[in-house]
């Protein structure tokens, strides 16, 4: 008797979708810091939207737009106008009518197979990291990217064990292309950093990395994955919940690495553990 060849299991494949919420300055061009002041964040956010089916969001966001634009309640609504490059284009949080945002939340609260994650700093530890590091060494500078950076190291902890494909698009940040330096800090995540006894153990040799940068025009995940950001940065900028709250449900983890009163290595929002306006009271 013939031994049954063992069947061929087809490689598995996640879509990730990557933004940023608030922004990674710290300082002027004239060396002030700008924290907090108006038009600069306090917490600089990435989040990370794991979207099962993005064909079907992609549709679903599609529907949606097309009934919103033959609407002509929203007719003469300037960011409704093709040539304004906004809502008519792409949803985005920031820039859609209250009206419209709700119908955007209330699809996403509908939609299964979205699941995300997020990585919160508070930009007065890195401004006290950067302040550190300049009595250390004086000729150290401290540029924006360096946060984006580390930032995607840490939310892409735990996010490559499970499958053999990856499919990681961010968001296009400007005109400057940043892939190589992304995939760079994904694949030294730190997750694959633990076994430094045996680096073999360390390297993705069997999973597959796509990495590219889009505009959310092109993808309803950068649409999704900003609306999921905007309702987190409501929640840390203004203390304002509700929206977070309303898409809790979809939430994965949040890790506040900056949030030390309790534990070293900051606060681990999960399903178990809420995330609300009331957890968030008392954080400096």
């Amino acid at each position: 008797m013939k031994n049954k060849q063992p069947s061929k299991v087809s490689p598995s494949i996640r879509h990730y979708f990557v933004d940023e919420g608030g922004d990674s300055t710290l300082f002027s061009r004239k060396g002030e810091v700008l924290v907090g002041t108006e038009g600069c964040s306090r917490f600089f956010i990435l989040g990370l939207l794991d979207v099962l089916d993005p064909g079907a969001l992609n549709i679903r966001f599609d529907e949606l737009r097309a009934r919103l634009m033959s609407d002509s309640y929203f007719k003469s609504v300037p960011s409704m106008q093709p040539h304004e490059r906004k809502t008519a284009l792409a949803f985005h949080a920031k820039d859609d009518l209250p009206e419209i945002r709700r119908d955007v939340f209330k699809l996403l609260r509908e939609t299964e197979g979205l699941r995300f994650f997020a990585v919160v700093a508070d930009k007065l530890s890195v401004l006290e990291y950067v302040r550190q590091r300049n009595r250390r060494e004086p000729a150290y500078r401290y540029q924006p990217n360096e946060l984006y950076d580390y930032l995607t190291g840490r939310l892409f902890k735990d996010r490559l064990r499970q499958h053999n494909r990856y499919d990681i698009i961010f968001s296009q940040r400007g005109k400057s292309g940043r892939t190589d330096s992304l995939r760079q800090a994904i694949e030294f995540a730190p997750d694959l950093l633990q076994n430094q006894s045996n680096p073999s153990k360390n390297a993705l040799t069997d999973v597959s990395l796509r990495v590219t940068a889009a505009t959310p025009k092109e993808h309803a995940g950068l649409q999704a994955v900003d609306y999921f950001v905007w309702a987190l940065q409501r929640l840390y900028e203004r203390g304002e919940d509700r929206y977070l709250v309303y898409l809790w449900q979809a939430f994965g983890l949040v890790h506040d690495i900056d949030d030390i009163r309790k534990k070293r290595y900051g606060v681990y929002y999960t399903q178990n553990k809420p995330l609300t306006a009331e957890t968030l009271k008392g954080r400096k």
